[in-house]
């Protein structure tokens, strides 16, 4: 009596558990002690981490500053409402929408189309100046001398 072929059920061991349908069979064992088994895996890099930008557009402004009157933490200048978006969590401002008040907006960056809205509708935006790159002046190209002859 054996298994027939020479080789058969051997390199198998005491594996059990390790097959094919682990999570059919061991369902209940897999919920109860280890409920990340098909979670994500890795890590997101510091890098991605920096590069995410929150943005609002223009016509969420209205709701945002709806929501600030009525918590009484808004400013005017000038006879206009002056919104830090900064201070809310905001890095850039874009342009999708419609403003309907004059507003003047303090945002670190802005498209160009968002900055011709608010001029149109009477407003303002103060951003952080841009650092400006130092320019490495050129040097004129020397034209091509010919070899002295000999």
């Amino acid at each position: 009596m054996g298994w027939g072929q020479v080789g058969q059920h051997r390199k198998h061991g005491q594996k059990g558990g390790r097959k094919v349908g682990r999570h059919k069979g061991s369902w209940t064992y897999v919920i109860k002690y280890e409920p990340n088994y098909f979670g994500k895996k890795g890590f997101t890099s510091i890098q991605a981490l920096h590069k995410q930008i929150h943005a609002i557009n223009i016509g969420q402004l209205d709701q945002l500053i709806h929501k600030l009157t009525h918590e009484k933490t808004i400013q005017k200048k000038k006879g206009k409402t002056y919104i830090d978006l900064t201070q809310h969590g905001y890095q850039k401002l874009l342009a999708t929408g419609k403003l309907t008040k004059p507003l003047i907006i303090k945002v670190d960056s802005y498209s160009q189309n968002a900055a011709k809205k608010i001029k149109e509708a009477g407003g303002q935006i103060i951003s952080k100046p841009q650092e400006k790159t130092q320019e490495i002046p050129q040097q004129p190209e020397k034209t091509a001398e010919e070899p002295p002859k000999t």
